[in-house]
C-alpha cells in the first residue's frame, strides 16, 4: 500500500508538470483496478512458452541512440520521441478540429437503441467521413466506442455477420459511432497526399474522437475504439496516436511487420508504402517489387510497430487474434508489457486467440467483455 500511495502521488507531480496527458490516467482510480473476471482473466497473460520471450525486437525502453528508460520521467521523454518520430515518417497532422460538425441524417428506433446516419467533420477543410451513430435508450453519459471498417453499414450492423461490433455495444449500453473509410484515406489529395493514408485514417477517428465526446449523452472519459482487418489496424494507429482513447480492440488486423504474411500487407500504398509518384505492384514486397514510402524507411532502419503498442501505455488494449496475430506475437507484446511494469501497471494487455481470420461469435464475445470490463467500472 506505501509503494502505491507513492507511486499515485508521483503520477500526480508528474500530471502537475504538464508530462503525462491527464487522459492516459482516465481509468485509474484511486484504488487498483478491479480484478478481472474469470472469462478474460487467462488473455492478459502469455502461454508459458512465450513468457519472457522478447523476439528480435528491439526494446521501447531504450532511446534511439542507446540510453535505457529508468524512470517514468524517462519513460516520458522516451515516449515523446517515439510519437515525434513516427509522425515524421508519416507526416504531421494539422491541427485536430475541437468541436467538429456532425451532420443528422434518417433515424431510426431500433428496440433497445436508435441508428442514424451521419457525416462527421474530419479535417479543417471540412471534409466529412460517412458514419452511422447508434445511442441506447436513457439519459447517460453512456461510454462509447468507435467502430471502423471499409465502409460504416457492416459496424452498425447493416453489413457481413459477426463483424457488427457498434451494433451489439449499441445493445449494450454503448454509444456506437461507425465510421468507413472514404477519400479522406488521401489528405490533402491521393497525388499530393502529406499523411500516410494509416495516419489519415487515424486523425479522422482522432476528430471522431472529438465528435463524441461533446455529446451530452457520452462520458469522454470513456470512449473506445475498435475495428477488424483493415479496421484493425486503422485502429491500433488511432488509438496509439490519440491517447484520449481509453482503451483499444485491435481485430488480426497485424499488430507487427511480418512480411510472411500477404495479408499483412502494410508496405501498400494505401497503408504506410505511398510515395507520390511512384506506383508499385500489389504484393509482398520482392527484388523486383521493391518496398517504397516510409515502409521501406521502417523496414530499413529496424523499426516496428510495437513501438506504437507503447504509446498506449498505460491505457488497456485487446488483440483479437486470428490467422494474422497468432500467440507468437506475444514477442512483441512482452516489450509492451514492460513499459506498463515501469509506470506501476498489470493487467492492461490482452490478447484472445482463433483459427480463422474472421470474427467468430466467441472472440466477439471476449471483444465485448473487454470493453465492458474497462468502460463500464461501475458493474465491477
Amino acid at each position: 500500500m506505501k509503494q502505491t500511495f507513492i507511486f499515485r502521488a508521483l503520477i500526480s507531480t508528474i500530471l502537475l508538470a504538464g508530462l503525462i496527458h491527464p487522459s492516459s490516467f482516465a481509468l485509474d482510480a484511486p484504488t487498483e483496478d478491479p480484478p478481472l473476471p474469470g472469462d478474460l482473466a487467462p488473455y492478459f497473460q502469455p502461454p508459458a512458452e512465450y513468457q519472457n520471450d522478447f523476439g528480435d525486437f528491439r526494446s521501447p525502453l531504450r532511446f534511439y541512440d542507446g540510453r535505457p528508460v529508468k524512470t517514468l520521467e524517462d519513460w516520458q521523454l522516451r515516449r515523446q520521441e517515439i510519437l515525434k518520430t513516427w509522425h515524421a515518417m508519416m507526416g504531421e497532422w494539422p491541427p485536430l478540429l475541437d468541436n467538429p460538425t456532425i451532420e443528422y441524417g434518417e433515424k431510426e428506433e431500433l428496440e433497445q437503441f436508435s441508428r442514424q446516419k451521419a457525416k462527421i467533420e474530419i479535417t479543417p477543410d471540412h471534409r466529412t467521413m460517412d458514419a452511422y451513430l447508434m445511442i441506447p435508450r436513457g439519459d447517460g453519459p453512456f461510454p462509447a466506442v468507435i467502430v471502423v471498417y471499409y465502409e460504416p453499414e457492416t459496424g452498425a450492423g447493416l453489413g457481413k455477420e459477426l463483424r457488427d461490433f457498434g451494433y451489439q455495444l449499441a445493445k449494450r449500453g454503448f454509444v456506437a459511432l461507425s465510421m468507413g473509410m472514404d477519400a479522406s484515406l488521401y489528405y490533402p489529395s491521393q497525388s499530393h497526399a502529406v499523411l500516410q493514408p494509416l495516419s489519415a485514417l487515424a486523425y479522422a477517428a482522432a476528430n471522431g474522437y472529438n465528435a463524441l465526446a461533446n455529446l451530452p449523452n457520452v462520458d469522454p472519459k470513456r470512449i473506445g475504439i475498435t475495428g477488424h482487418s483493415y479496421g484493425g489496424k486503422w485502429a491500433m494507429f488511432a488509438s496509439c496516436l490519440y491517447d484520449k482513447f481509453a482503451c483499444a480492440a485491435w481485430s488480426d488486423g497485424g499488430v507487427v511487420f511480418d512480411e510472411s504474411r500477404p495479408n499483412v500487407n502494410y508496405w501498400e500504398p494505401w497503408y504506410l508504402g505511398y510515395e507520390q509518384g511512384v506506383t508499385r505492384k500489389r504484393g509482398v514486397p520482392s527484388a523486383d517489387n521493391p518496398r517504397t514510402g516510409p515502409y521501406k524507411k521502417m523496414i530499413e532502419e529496424g523499426f516496428d510497430l510495437h513501438e506504437l503498442h507503447a504509446l498506449m501505455a498505460p491505457r488497456p488494449f485487446l488483440v483479437s487474434g486470428g490467422s494474422e496475430d497468432r500467440p507468437g506475437r506475444w514477442k512483441a507484446l512482452n516489450h509492451t508489457i514492460a513499459v506498463y511494469q515501469l509506470l506501476g501497471f498489470k493487467n492492461r494487455v490482452a490478447m484472445t486467440n482463433r483459427e480463422g481470420h474472421s470474427p467468430t461469435f466467441e472472440s466477439n464475445e471476449q471483444l465485448y467483455r473487454f470493453f465492458e470490463h474497462f468502460l463500464k467500472p461501475e458493474q465491477h
